[in-house]
């Protein structure tokens, strides 16, 4: 009895750490979806602000800017219509994790309530980010691989949208319904208020939505992508449905890229780490019915460098293309995770055609690991097409490791893990910038193709 007592008490301590598991993989994900809900408040705050400096000035500088009270409420109208698109977006989010994990109660005594993995602050210039940045990110979440299907599509109504997501929840209509928050975990009342950072981030997704899914950044995706789609069909010209190539896209941010690929013709793969990113773009690929669908406002959280407050308060209408009719090659999918954790597994060794890598490489704590994979996971004979700086991520951050390669050294590591450069340019570009911005910032993003032929390393063996 006493031997059945002991069991019974271990077996108990092991379900409550499974429990707290659990639950502690819950919180970075319930951290980012209180940074989304958290999005109207913060940027009211910004309002607010702005209201409070023009109430200082005297009264003969304000009636030079009469219409300033006017610009602020028409701010706030963008931001309720970009507040009405994260709702909906997270209403068609279907979490990998159980939600309803009670984070509040640690019953394990040896085992503490982790704080969320915070990756980095978040930078505020344009100068300074260009790939899932500014990053206040988790831990990776529910890691793997998910089919985009096209089917099940969600009935979302009209942009027009109340002044809080509390009106939202009583009064506004989704396709035809009321906006009620079915899932438990997207009640207001049970979020959290979260680091500046974090809502940061949020108003990074929306700028991106502009880069990847509207008219607005096309020329954008002239710049980056169609180098990229334009070398893969000349390096795959026999490219058919019995014998698609295969293209693995790390970095895939919001999937844009990924689709086009997959609609070249080739089985692709996205893989994103960034949750934010991946609630997006799983809404645009999978949620979306129409061309033009949505609309946000991208451009209204900086009130520097604008031509015009028409230049600063247009709408952006997406998707320019509906996913659903892209014509996308069977077997396209996004998968969440870190590269070098995902992809270090050995079912990826030596089963890819090409990868592509834009805007990616210098997300790396350690850009020698990156190129190893890359390596590693390439067929003999496949290509490494990449397009970027290098904007090392984690530059400067003292509890994080950062290896900060010049170019030429990591062309030389590559040369080391078997790849011969068989194109080598420098293309001109931005990322993710307002083109009516009276500040441009611009890359000189190194573009080349190396194709794998052999390591040192598989010489040795």
């Amino acid at each position: 009895m006493h031997r059945d007592g002991e069991y019974e008490d271990e077996e108990r301590i092991r379900q409550r750490k499974k429990k707290l598991e659990k639950a502690l993989e819950v919180k970075p994900l319930r951290r980012i979806i209180s940074a989304y809900l958290n999005y109207p408040d913060a940027a009211e705050e910004d309002v607010k602000r702005y209201e409070r400096s023009f109430g200082k000035l005297s009264p003969a500088h304000k009636a030079l800017l009469s219409h300033y009270p006017q610009k602020l409420e028409r701010q706030r109208r963008c931001i309720a219509t970009n507040a009405y698109f994260v709702v909906c977006m997270l209403q068609a989010f279907e979490p990998p994790l159980d939600m309803s994990q009670d984070m509040g109660n640690c019953e394990v005594p040896h085992l503490q309530c982790a704080p969320t993995d915070q990756r980095s602050s978040a930078p505020t210039s344009e100068r300074t980010c260009h790939n899932n940045c500014p990053i206040s990110e988790q831990a990776p979440l529910g890691e793997g691989t998910n089919e985009v299907q096209m089917d099940g599509l969600h009935d979302f109504g009209p942009e027009s949208s109340p002044s809080s997501l509390e009106k939202m929840k009583e009064a506004d209509k989704c396709g035809g319904d009321q906006v009620s928050f079915s899932h438990a975990w997207l009640d207001p009342s049970l979020q959290s208020h979260v680091p500046l950072v974090d809502v940061d981030t949020v108003r990074w997704i929306i700028r991106n939505i502009a880069r990847d899914w509207a008219a607005e950044g096309q020329k954008e995706r002239d710049q980056c992508h169609k180098p990229i789609l334009d070398e893969l069909s000349a390096l795959f010209p026999h490219r058919s449905k019995g014998s698609s190539p295969s293209c693995l896209v790390p970095g895939a941010g919001l999937g844009r890229l990924a689709m086009e690929i997959s609609c070249l013709g080739f089985v692709t793969q996205g893989c994103d780490f960034s949750y934010y990113m991946r609630i997006c773009s799983s809404f645009v690929l999978n949620s979306t019915r129409t061309a033009g669908e949505w609309t946000v406002y991208p451009w209204i959280h900086s009130n520097c460098n604008s031509l015009s407050d028409s230049d600063q308060f247009r709408p952006v209408s997406f998707p320019d293309i509906h996913p659903a009719r892209a014509g996308i090659t069977e077997g396209f999918s996004m998968c969440g995770g870190d590269f070098v954790k995902v992809y270090s597994d050995p079912s990826h060794v030596g089963v890819w055609d090409a990868v592509v890598t834009c805007f990616f490489i210098d997300t790396a704590r350690n850009i020698v690991e990156y190129i190893e994979i890359i390596s590693r996971i390439l067929k003999d004979g496949g290509v490494w097409i990449n397009l970027g700086p290098l904007l090392y991520h984690f530059v400067g951050q003292e509890d994080e490791m950062s290896i900060e390669l010049s170019l030429e050294d990591v062309k030389r590591v590559a040369l080391h893990y078997g790849f011969q450069f068989e194109k080598e340019e420098t293309i001109e570009t931005t990322y993710s910038t307002n083109p009516q911005s009276m500040m441009q910032n611009r890359y000189f993003a190194a573009f080349w193709t190396a194709r794998k032929v052999s390591s040192k390393e598989d010489a040795a063996h």
